[in-house]
C-alpha cells in the first residue's frame, strides 16, 4: 500500500512537471505574439520593453527579498559582479535586441532563431572550455541552420532588407542569451536558480528603465490602453509565470526533460501567429521548422549524455 502511494505521488509529480514545462514553453512563445500585437499601435521597442519590465519587476523584487531572507550566505563581490554582468547580457541586452528584431520579422521566424541557442552554447563552450564537438552535433547544427535558411526564404519575399536586419538582431539576441547561459552555470550552482534569476531580472529591469528615462520623454507613455493591457499580459504570462513554472518543472522532471518539452515553443508560436497575426504557413516554413527542431533535439540529447 505504501509503495502504491509513493508510485502515485511520483507519477503525479512527473505529470505536474510536464504540465508546468508545457505551460512555460507556450508562455515564452506567446511573447512574440504580444509584442507584434503591441506594434500595431506604433509603440517602439524601447518603450515596450520598459513597460514589460515595469509590470514584471515587482514580482522579481519580491522573490529577491524572499530569497535573501532564506539564504543566510550573502553574495560576495564576485557574485554581485557576475549577477550584474550576466543580467545585463542575458536579459536586458538579449530582450532589447529581440524586441528590435520583431519590428522587422515574423513571430515564427523570431522564435526559430531564438531556438538556436543550444547550437551557440555548444560553439561557445567548445571555444572557452576546449570541448570537442562530435560529428553528430556538427551535422545537427548544419541541419538547424539549413532549416533557418528555408524559413528565411519563406519570409524573404516580404522585404528582404528588413528581414535580414530583423533576423540579424534576433540572432544577436540569441548569441547574447547563449553567453549568459554559458556564464551562468557556475553562478546558479552557487547562488541558486530562483535567487540568481530574480537578481538578474531586477538588474535587467533597472537597465531597461534607465535606458527609457535617458532616451525617451515621459510623453512617450501616452499610449493606447490596449498597449498597457498587452504589456501587463507580457509581464505576467510571458515573463514572470514561465520563469517560475520552468523552475518548478525542472525540480520535478529535470532540466533535460524540461528543455526537450520546450521544443514545442517554436511550433506553438507559428500556430499562434497564424491565429492572432494572420501570418501565413507554407510548406517551406513547415519543412524548415522541422529541420530546426530535429537539429536542436539531437544537440540537446547529445549534450545531456555528455554532461
Amino acid at each position: 500500500m505504501a509503495n502504491s502511494s509513493r508510485s502515485i505521488s511520483a507519477n503525479r509529480e512527473v505529470f505536474l512537471g510536464v504540465v508546468f514545462a508545457l505551460l512555460a514553453a507556450v508562455g515564452f512563445s506567446a511573447k512574440a505574439i504580444l509584442v507584434k500585437l503591441a506594434y500595431l499601435d506604433s509603440v517602439d521597442a524601447m518603450t515596450l520593453l520598459a513597460l514589460r519590465m515595469i509590470f514584471s519587476v515587482p514580482f522579481f523584487i519580491g522573490v529577491a527579498i524572499w530569497a535573501r531572507q532564506h539564504h543566510a550566505e550573502p553574495l560576495n563581490t564576485h557574485d554581485r559582479l557576475l549577477v550584474l554582468g550576466l543580467g545585463l547580457i542575458g536579459y536586458y541586452c538579449s530582450s532589447f535586441l529581440d524586441f528590435l528584431g520583431l519590428e522587422h520579422i515574423s513571430a515564427g521566424l523570431e522564435r526559430l532563431i531564438l531556438f538556436l541557442y543550444p547550437t551557440m552554447t555548444v560553439i561557445l563552450s567548445a571555444i572557452l572550455y576546449k570541448r570537442a564537438v562530435g560529428r553528430k552535433v556538427i551535422a545537427a547544427m548544419v541541419l538547424s541552420y539549413a532549416g533557418i535558411a528555408l524559413v528565411f526564404m519563406h519570409n524573404g519575399g516580404e522585404n528582404n532588407g528588413s528581414v535580414v536586419l530583423g533576423a540579424s538582431l534576433v540572432f544577436a539576441s540569441t548569441l547574447s542569451y547563449s553567453i549568459y547561459l554559458v556564464g551562468a552555470g557556475h553562478a546558479i550552482a552557487r547562488i541558486g536558480t530562483m535567487r540568481f534569476t530574480a537578481y538578474a531580472m531586477v538588474v535587467a529591469s533597472a537597465a531597461s528603465l534607465l535606458q527609457f528615462v535617458a532616451m525617451r520623454p515621459l510623453s512617450a507613455l501616452a499610449l493606447p490602453f490596449r498597449v498597457y493591457e498587452l504589456s501587463i499580459a507580457m509581464a505576467i504570462f510571458s515573463t514572470v509565470l514561465p520563469v517560475f513554472l520552468l523552475s518548478f518543472a525542472i525540480r520535478r522532471i529535470g532540466s533535460g526533460s524540461a528543455s526537450l518539452i520546450g521544443s514545442i515553443g517554436p511550433v506553438s508560436t507559428i500556430y499562434m501567429a497564424y491565429v492572432f497575426l494572420n501570418e501565413r504557413i507554407s510548406l517551406l516554413q513547415i519543412t524548415g521548422s522541422a529541420l530546426v527542431l530535429a537539429g536542436v533535439l539531437v544537440i540537446s540529447l547529445s549534450t545531456k549524455k555528455t554532461s
